[in-house]
């Protein structure tokens, strides 16, 4: 089967959640590779090589995903109710701030891998995806 083909019958196969779970996962695998060594990076020269190992582009990749999921959820025609748009919105918005903060070279990105991960798991009904505190 060709790529196109495989690509196509995913597409037809599963559902818009089950393809955002299956690419918030993937991000966050790849964010949570790198998550520890960076926020324990004693230095932000430490850091800076990091990002540049990869991590910039995974969390560019998150960032995306995020601003994404947040113009989506903006669309009148969303059928989620207005209080978890709201949230997850309101979430899509910290994800923004906390990744320039990291790209900044601060610590933080375990703090993006565990916000991914509770949405990963709400995604695949293990549980309500509540709207987080956010600052």
């Amino acid at each position: 089967m060709s790529i196109a083909a495989y690509k196509t019958t995913i597409r037809e196969s599963e559902t818009p959640r089950q393809i955002e779970r299956r690419i918030l996962s993937r991000v966050t695998g790849q964010l949570a590779a790198r998550a520890d060594a960076y926020d324990r990076a004693e230095s932000k020269l430490d850091r800076s090589t990091l990002l540049a190992d990869g991590l910039r582009d995974d969390l560019a990749t998150n960032q995306k995903f995020w601003n994404e999921l947040k113009f989506d959820l903006s669309q009148p025609k969303n059928a989620l109710p207005t209080d978890l748009r709201a949230g997850l919105i309101s979430l899509a918005m910290w994800v923004d701030r906390q990744t320039s903060s990291v790209m900044g070279g601060n610590a933080g990105v375990r703090a993006l891998v565990d916000i991914n991960r509770s949405i990963v798991a709400g995604l695949a009904g293990q549980g309500s995806v509540a709207a987080a505190e956010v600052a």
